[in-house]
């Protein structure tokens, strides 16, 4: 136990790319890795109901190579009128082959960085190949590093924000210009939606903001904020217009509102999904067939990807 090691925020920053971890993510999806649906508990808050999470995965080669991690997060969305984060969180490392702690991580960092990468790794198959303008659907903590994401699969260069509260848009948009983009805010959602090549939303919105009336052919949608069956960012006639692919079909089938609604109102049938992550980097779905297709990728985690950063930050430490 004196060898555990604590992870910050600041370390996984520094030891993380996005060319990397998006790699270590697809392979991971590749792998035989043992994943659990993850435990989801409500929480009633006068606040808001907040949500605790429990999310563990495990390699299963056998060797002592073998890796297991459990990733522990709690969501509070009243903390934003406290100035605090909503979403906080531990990822404990374990060996998976003596069940020794070998680090405790920060959740939050792990969690923002593979979330951007598996959405990257889905336009990889998804988004047109010159896609090269991007529109961001909330500025949140998880909002820059989808763009840094996406610009990294793909030649982004002009990116429009769009926010309930303009100036955080401005100020998303002044950090993403100081890292070379042509960032601007965008007053008005549909512009910003119509007016780009890959769409990519995090909110936690309960109402859709990601309209099917504003999409134009060949887009791609990412959706990433909801990930409760009531929750979505995206209304039928998205749905209906899209080719529709999610990270894993387990976990959007049962979690997603996005995929969840449109399901149980017939809007989507099951066998319309067109592939999940496993399904895209196995070769066995297909990804974007023609130019003029919409895409939509819906996410809502899976601790694969927990696993994989882990495991890169973790080799990047012991060298």
């Amino acid at each position: 136990m004196s060898d555990l090691r604590f992870v910050s925020s600041g370390e996984i920053a520094g030891l993380l790319s996005f060319p990397a971890l998006i790699d270590a993510i697809e392979a991971a999806f590749r792998r035989s890795i043992t994943v659990p649906v993850r435990h989801h508990h409500t929480m009633a808050r006068p606040d808001g109901d907040a949500t605790a999470l429990l999310m563990p995965a495990w390699t299963s080669g056998g060797g002592e190579d073998d890796m297991l991690g459990t990733k522990l997060v709690t969501v509070f969305p009243g903390n934003a009128a406290r100035g605090i984060e909503s979403i906080t969180g531990l990822y404990i490392l374990n060996s998976g082959a003596t069940g020794q702690p070998l680090a405790v991580m920060d959740a939050r960092a792990l969690t923002v960085w593979r979330t951007a990468a598996a959405s990257a790794l889905a336009a990889r198959y998804l988004a047109r190949e010159d896609a090269s303008t991007l529109a961001v659907i909330g500025a949140g903590a998880l909002a820059p590093y989808l763009a840094r994401a996406h610009a990294s699969v793909r030649p982004i260069r002009t990116i429009a924000v769009w926010n309930r509260t303009p100036a955080k848009a401005e100020a998303l948009a002044e950090s993403l210009r100081g890292e070379g983009f042509d960032a601007r805010a965008e007053a008005d959602r549909g512009v910003a939606i119509a007016g780009a090549d890959i769409v990519t939303s995090a909110t936690l919105s309960p109402q859709p903001l990601v309209e099917g009336r504003y999409l134009q052919l060949g887009q791609h949608v990412d959706l990433v904020g909801g990930f409760t069956p009531t929750m979505r960012e995206a209304d039928d006639e998205a749905i209906r217009r899209s080719r529709v692919y999610v990270d894993t079909r387990a976990g959007a089938g049962k979690e997603a509102g996005d995929i969840v609604i449109p399901l149980a109102s017939g809007v989507l049938a099951a066998d319309a999904i067109q592939g999940d992550l496993f399904e895209l980097t196995a070769g066995t779905s297909k990804g974007r067939g023609s130019a003029d297709e919409i895409t939509l990728f819906k996410s809502v985690g899976t601790a694969i990807e927990d696993l994989a950063a882990a495991e890169l930050v973790w080799k990047a430490l012991k060298g």
